[in-house]
């Protein structure tokens, strides 16, 4: 299968590109500048030039190809809009893919959130709970990508096979440099201590990057149209135990943040929000459906590595 990749350079595309070369597909990664192209062609990949910007160009590259897998985000917009702006500039990229590939039946596929079926569901989410939709009270969220997720699975009744790899709060890896827990062990170093919210109880899940990887590549190959896949090992770990875990690698404490010192300029600042909340999810539709079985270390196991600190 001929395979574009937009997104080839980021911490889960550098891990999807190899996977699917080594699965046999001939893949191409888009890359905007030299540093990209050099990226892109070292994983083994060909290079097209363009960015996320360049909407008729994505489209170009979508017709040419057998499928499509986009893992790539507008980061820069991030400091003036937020998450907000980046899943503005995102839709009509995938609205472009849509309309290179109507009526084809080929795969796009697509990362999500595990925030996406929202919170306070009295059980974990599974993949046949959809995206929610946004309101005002959700801007600045990762809700706030809903409407992307639910703009890609709606593309199966225009004929396209697309899906979505819900990607688990936590993706870790050896190559993991800027992801969330690089943040919890940068706070905690600077802070002398481990913090968790509250009682630490609140569930948080995790994956290790190879296995999303080869989820994705499932997803590719077979996955029906309109779907929601789980990329997740870890369904749920308490916060408090993430903690603990960074805390005995650096030698320090855990300690319970109160709810009154969590916002900013608490300790976990802009990340409240996201700490405080509860994720527990379910893999066993993709696990079924895909037959994808996670083979790598888990969350734990991988912070024992001592990886993650000698890096730090």
């Amino acid at each position: 299968m001929r395979v574009f990749v937009a997104g080839g350079t980021g911490h889960s595309g550098s891990y999807i590109i190899p996977e699917l070369i080594a699965a046999g597909h001939e893949v191409t990664g888009l890359a905007r500048s030299d540093t990209a192209a050099a990226a892109v062609s070292a994983l083994g990949a060909k290079v097209r030039r363009g960015d996320l910007q360049d909407l008729d160009g994505l489209k170009e590259a979508a017709a040419d190809s057998d499928g499509v897998i986009h893992v790539a985000h507008r980061q820069d917009l991030l400091p003036s809009g937020g998450i907000d702006a980046v899943a503005a500039a995102e839709l009509p990229i995938m609205l472009a893919y849509g309309e290179a590939l109507a009526g084809t039946g080929k795969p796009l596929v697509t990362a999500g959130s595990m925030g996406s079926p929202g919170q306070h569901l009295g059980r974990p989410a599974t993949e046949e709970d959809p995206a929610l939709p946004v309101c005002d009270e959700h801007k600045g969220t990762l809700r706030g990508r809903n409407v992307v997720e639910a703009a890609v699975v709606g593309l199966a009744e225009r004929g396209v096979r697309s899906s979505v790899v819900r990607i688990a709060n936590i993706m870790h890896s050896t190559t993991d440099r800027a992801g969330f827990l690089p943040t919890l062990i940068a706070l905690a170093k600077e802070k002398g201590f481990a913090g968790y919210p509250g009682d630490g109880a609140n569930l948080w899940n995790a994956v290790h990057v190879r296995d999303v990887a080869s989820l994705f590549r499932l997803a590719l190959e077979k996955g029906p149209a309109g779907a929601y896949w789980h990329a997740v090992e870890d369904a749920g770990i308490p916060f408090r135990e993430i903690a603990e875990a960074v805390g005995n690698r650096l030698g320090l404490p855990a300690v319970s943040i109160p709810a009154d010192e969590l916002m900013v300029p608490g300790y976990f600042g802009f990340l409240a929000n996201i700490v405080t909340q509860n994720y527990p999810a379910s893999n066993l539709i993709t696990r079924q459906t895909l037959g994808w079985e996670p083979a790598q270390p888990n969350l734990l196991a991988d912070l024992d590595n001592g990886h993650y600190f000698s890096a730090s």
